[in-house]
């Protein structure tokens, strides 16, 4: 699959870019491969670089408020300083490395509702930066993530939404200032002990750390109550394991201890 987005550099008569995506898809730990072309415009002009970085939407809490940005979490530098003639074309083939953290997009199909995944390219000419827009990205989910969602589902969860929040968790590698939280609507069972169950997923290159945190939130006369757990995945064994038994079992057990009985 061939993704392309033309965007105009520095202006009328300056150079323009297209980034062309083999494949637009990929997965923690994968890589992009494509190409820049870079084509010259009506006078010549010297390219400091051309780069690329992998932008999300990120939830940033302020105080008693919160807002949305967009933020670039890795970056390349494809290449150096280079001439450009007028009608003159530069062709910069990459293969872009994509963390083990980055956010997945995908579920079950379908893209996931509050997610946002680009590439985006970036040129400097006369120390005046172009930052382009995004080449959508999606990101499936590693086979272990997989195994614990499908888990979930088989259970009876529905999935909410899903956001990236800036932070970081404790008691768990983490090299991205931020994480995401993959929201699910309790199955029927459990409806009576929580409200919604948060999944976080931190992987790297040997092991996948997963986070789950119960809400259950007050009612009239009670307050609300968290539970939160966390485990490690070995890849290799992934696939044998009973993610539906452990789940259940985990999440009645973590209920209980904080009176969120069924």
């Amino acid at each position: 699959m061939v993704f392309k987005r033309m965007l105009q550099a520095m202006g009328v008569g300056g150079p323009s870019v297209e980034t062309v995506l083999s494949n637009p898809n990929c997965r923690p730990g994968g890589y992009l491969e494509g190409q820049v072309h870079v084509v010259g415009g009506d006078h010549a002009v010297d390219i400091e670089y051309v780069a690329v970085g992998l932008v999300t939407r990120v939830e940033v809490e302020s105080g008693d408020s919160e807002y949305d940005t967009t933020q670039e979490f890795h970056r390349q530098r494809l290449t150096g300083s280079f001439r450009l003639n007028p009608g003159g074309r530069h062709d910069v083939p990459f293969r872009f490395d994509v963390p083990w953290e980055t956010p997945i997009t995908e579920l079950y199909g379908q893209h996931l509702h509050g997610m946002t995944m680009g590439l985006r390219t970036e040129l400097e000419v006369a120390r005046s930066v172009d930052k382009g827009d995004l080449d959508a990205v999606a990101v499936h989910p590693l086979p272990a993530q997989e195994r614990i969602l499908d888990a979930l589902l088989r259970l009876g969860f529905r999935f909410s939404k899903a956001d990236v929040e800036r932070g970081r968790i404790r008691g768990v590698q983490q090299s991205l200032p931020f994480y995401q939280e993959i929201e699910f609507y309790p199955a029927p069972q459990y409806a009576r002990a929580f409200n919604q169950l948060e999944v976080t997923f931190l992987p790297t290159p040997h092991q996948l750390q997963v986070v789950l945190e119960l809400d259950k939130r007050g009612g009239l006369f009670t307050e609300g109550q968290d539970a939160f757990g966390r485990f490690t995945v070995d890849y290799a064994g992934a696939e044998q394991a009973d993610w539906a038994g452990q789940l259940d079992a985990w999440l009645r057990q973590s209920a209980q201890r904080r009176g969120l009985f069924f």
